[in-house]
């Protein structure tokens, strides 16, 4: 789980939305603003909201694009007071500042699974100069003197009170990270755009020297540590915002023991507590489960410096979540039926040991209330389970109180109180360990029922044993959530395709600025996000027209509209900037837009992105080069050239600059192939396929054997069969390449990926990250048999029919990580859409860029798609500036 993902799930029950769009609930703050944030601009004074940010800026004031900055934290108890004082302040001595503008946001802050390198702050003050700063720091540390707050990691802290500095970019100035994207920048002694460097942890650069009032305090922070703890940590474990847990050696004794860290004031659970609060809940609750083998011994608890540990026994084995992905039998395509049958006996055992834990643990008179695959450990020989992690257990005799911290595969519904939260969790266990998809429920608990179908008809168990965890999960479902029968298969072409379109439909928001298809979260962290070809606006309107759905020139009309001026910082990249809604809007038949958007992209720094498909040089190149196919005159000149420029960096990338520390078709090495063989088919230069063949050695070299050896792209500790990152994509343009040119090593990497894209269960639906873009791919394919291809076909159809979750009674999906739905092409029901229409439409789906798939087979489901008109060009004069990567703005 991409814990991040969960802030977005707070305004929108359907959708990931922006926090700041929250409204307030039963359990979590009000969101009324605080008194600063409603009250009238002073004069003198300008305003800007900026996310979560609402900022100040006084009339006339040029504030430096970089120096030191000062962040205050406080608490929910104080802050309006912190607010109030600090405000004045900066309005008194006309100093620029921001601040989270209300109570929820700073909730969602300083929550367990919020960003530690953005935890704890809250106001932001940029002083007009460094010889200004010790004067600021010294009233405001005197002002808030006895104050607290979350610490800030990413800071150096003023003595013991709120307030902190560190040094960083004021203006929104970008530059390439170490992964090729773009990151806010600051410059160098030579100018030099370089990563302004944002983490956990107090990062100033080489070059800046302290001011030297600030040398105690940073003495005081290198003192700062675990001297005199009586541990010895040996391996971080994982971390939240709330703190660390690791792995120690008792130095008085030699045992191997857990440690859990909690950080005062952060890491806020639902109904506010922070870590220090749960931690100390945990210690109580394993106190009176004491003696219990399924749970943990407590060895002690202490402090240091500030932060609240708790030590406790080490169990030896592994985590239900990481067993249960290790002996997974429907990780190859078609697994036996005695392998099946023996996970389903297995299943059932595991869970009757967790469930009888669970038990004991309530006749100790506790709910345990976040109950999950990675909080249950499982011994080496399987014949033991343990419960880990208490902070959020609370008495049985609470039968009124409800959830404050959960999984989103395992939170109860808000119905569910006292011990039915743990019935309802152990209810979604069963079936997570046949078929782990229960964060479905998270949107819709609907799907239960379909749930335990494909799971009993996959593993051959009896329906009837999964009856009643369906039940204790589907009771109390609103009608509403219920699919009705109307509902088409995906594989019900043209009636599906309709029934997705309809649904994309349902969810225009032609009224906000931001996007107008709810999509991932990366709509609201970039810019461009709500319009771009991955997650916004091009995407969807792409997918439409690829399927032959009926168009919606609403859409249209909205994207031109919000590129009549480009926003500063706006990237030029094909999937997350203006090459590619330059190239979607001239598709779709709007010419003048289009060309006054691939101008602009042509008149950037192309030299300074990254090489790759998604964000750089070859999506670049490759849009621009068919732009300027169906330009004249000095746009067909202006448009050819930038592309030649983008296409000789990306070059380099491969035989001079540092290779992308990313694998696959859009973020490595995979998609600046693709630029070079498409460049091939132009001028017949066979250069140009030596270089698509080093380009796609790299990625395959960063490729290893999987289950049943099939060849996967290696992604940190997972290997991904995917289109986006995986192994998927490297496979579609290896076919691109091997039209063009035998080579054996390809040859046989290109049978090794089959099996890796035809296994049986995918748990994301998505196009880049999930089983539709393995559809698209088997759909391309002219390798092996096409009656092999076709099962695999089917078999991810079923999948993506289990994995839908229908919208206002029609066809859709959830995005990335399951939690919310999305009508975006790179996670979402556009992109399920696109896949399926390079199965069944006439003229073959498929993406940018990529000729087309070689014949339908004559026994594939053949239809006609309805006929789709096509809006005009767009109208009216655009506001262009000449520079959109590198501007002044304000930046947190």
């Amino acid at each position: 789980m991409n814990p991040e993902y969960g802030v977005y799930c707070q305004a929108d029950g359907d959708f990931y939305d922006a926090p700041h769009r929250a409204r307030s609930t039963a359990t979590a703050p009000d969101a009324s603003l605080f008194a600063p944030a409603g009250a009238a601009v002073p004069e003198g004074w300008e305003t800007h909201p900026d996310g979560d940010w609402l900022g100040f800026h006084p009339a006339g004031t040029e504030l430096p694009a970089q120096g030191w900055k000062i962040h205050v934290s406080a608490a929910a108890d104080n802050a309006a007071s912190v607010l109030r004082r600090v405000h004045d302040y900066c309005l008194t001595h006309r100093l620029p500042h921001k601040f989270v503008p209300s109570p929820r946001l700073l909730h969602i802050r300083n929550a367990k699974y919020a960003d530690r390198a953005g935890s704890g702050k809250f106001i932001t003050v940029y002083p007009l100069g460094d010889e200004t700063l010790q004067q600021v720091c010294d009233d405001l540390t005197a002002l808030l003197d006895g104050e607290h707050g979350p610490y800030v990691l990413s800071d150096l802290r003023l003595g013991d009170g709120p307030v902190y500095v560190r040094y960083g970019a004021f203006a929104a100035r970008y530059c390439l990270g170490p992964d090729g994207r773009p990151v806010v920048a600051i410059a160098d002694p030579d100018g030099t755009l370089v990563p302004d460097p944002r983490g956990p942890s107090l990062k100033t650069p080489a070059w800046v020297t302290p001011p030297a009032f600030l040398r105690p305090h940073l003495e005081a922070r290198a003192a700062l540590g675990t001297t005199g703890m009586p541990y010895a940590i040996e391996a971080a474990l994982h971390f939240s915002n709330g703190g660390g847990v690791y792995r120690a050696r008792d130095t008085r004794t030699g045992a191997t023991v857990v440690l859990k860290e909690a950080r005062p004031h952060a890491g806020l659970a639902a109904d506010g507590a922070d870590a220090v609060t749960r931690l100390e809940c945990e210690r109580t609750a394993l106190e009176q489960l004491a003696g219990l083998d399924c749970v943990p011994a407590v060895h002690e608890a202490f402090d240091i410096g500030g932060h609240h540990f708790l030590a406790l026994e080490h169990i030896p084995g592994h985590t239900l979540n990481t067993l249960l992905a290790r002996r997974f039998p429907l990780n190859v395509p078609e697994p036996s039926a005695e392998a099946a049958a023996e996970h389903a006996d297995w299943a059932a055992r595991i869970h009757g040991l967790v469930e009888d834990a669970v038990r004991r643990v309530h006749d100790r008179g506790l709910v345990f209330s976040d109950l999950h695959m990675n909080n249950i450990m499982v011994t080496e020989d399987e014949t033991r389970v343990v419960l880990l992690d208490f902070e959020a257990a609370f008495p049985t005799t609470d039968t009124d109180r409800r959830q404050t911290v959960a999984n989103p595969a395992f939170v109860a519904p808000a119905d569910r109180t006292g011990s039915d939260i743990d019935r309802y969790a152990l209810a979604c266990l069963r079936l997570a360990l046949l078929l782990p998809l229960t964060t479905l429920f998270f949107v819709d608990r609907g799907r239960a029922p379909r749930l335990a179908r494909d799971a009993a008809r996959l593993f051959g168990t009896d329906e009837a044993a999964l009856a009643p965890a369906v039940r204790e999960i589907v009771r109390g479902t609103p009608a509403e959530h219920t699919p009705g029968p109307d509902v088409p298969e995906p594989g019900d072409w043209p009636r599906s395709r309709d029934s997705m379109a309809r649904a994309i439909a349902a969810s225009f928001t032609p009224e906000r600025d931001d996007r107008c298809f709810p999509g991932d979260i990366t709509q609201f962290t970039t810019r461009a996000g709500g319009q771009c070809f991955a997650t916004g606006a091009a995407g969807v309107l792409y997918a439409l027209r690829e399927t032959g759905a009926p168009p919606s020139p609403e859409a249209e009309e909205w994207l031109l509209a919000r590129t009549k001026t480009v926003e500063p910082g706006t990237p030029p990249g094909f999937h997350d900037g203006l090459a590619g809604i330059a190239w979607t809007l001239h598709r779709i038949g709007h010419h003048d837009r289009a060309a006054e958007l691939a101008r602009l992209v042509a008149e950037q720094p192309l030299e300074r992105f990254s090489a790759d498909l998604h964000s750089g040089q070859a999506g670049i190149a490759l849009a621009l080069d068919d732009l300027a196919g169906d330009a004249s005159g000095t746009d067909a000149r202006i448009l050819k050239a930038a592309a030649d420029r983008c296409a000789a960096h990306a070059a380099r990338s491969l035989t001079e600059g540092r290779p992308s520390p990313r694998t696959g078709l859009l973020h490595g090495a995979t998609g600046i192939a693709l630029l070079f063989i498409r460049r091939y088919e132009t001028t017949g230069d066979p250069a140009l396929l030596d270089l698509a063949a080093a380009a796609l050695s790299r990625d395959l070299d960063r490729c290893k054997p999987g289950a049943g050896d099939a060849l996967l792209v290696v992604e940190g500790k997972r290997l991904m069969p995917y289109l986006g990152a995986g192994s998927a994509g490297l496979a579609l343009v290896l076919d691109e390449y091997l039209a063009h040119r035998t080579d054996e090593r390809f040859e046989a990497a290109r049978r090794a990926i089959t099996p890796g894209v035809c296994s049986a269960f995918y748990v994301q639906p998505g196009l880049f990250r999930g089983v539709a873009g393995l559809v698209l791919q088997l759909a391309r394919s002219p390798l092996g048999d096409p009656a092999d291809r076709r099962r695999a076909i089917t078999r991810h159809l079923r999948l993506l029919g289990l994995e839908a979750t229908p919208y206002q009674g029609e066809l859709a999906f959830p995005g990335e990580q399951l939690m919310r739905r999305s009508m975006d092409l790179a996670t979402g029901t556009a992109g399920v859409l696109l896949a399926l229409g390079s199965v069944y439409a006439d003229t073959p789906a498929t993406l940018p860029f990529l000729t087309p798939r070689p014949p339908r087979p004559t026994d594939r489901p053949r239809t006609s798609p309805s006929p789709s008109g096509r809006s005009a060009s767009g109208t009216g004069t655009s506001r262009m500036p000449s520079k959109v990567f590198v501007v002044p703005n304000s930046s947190s």
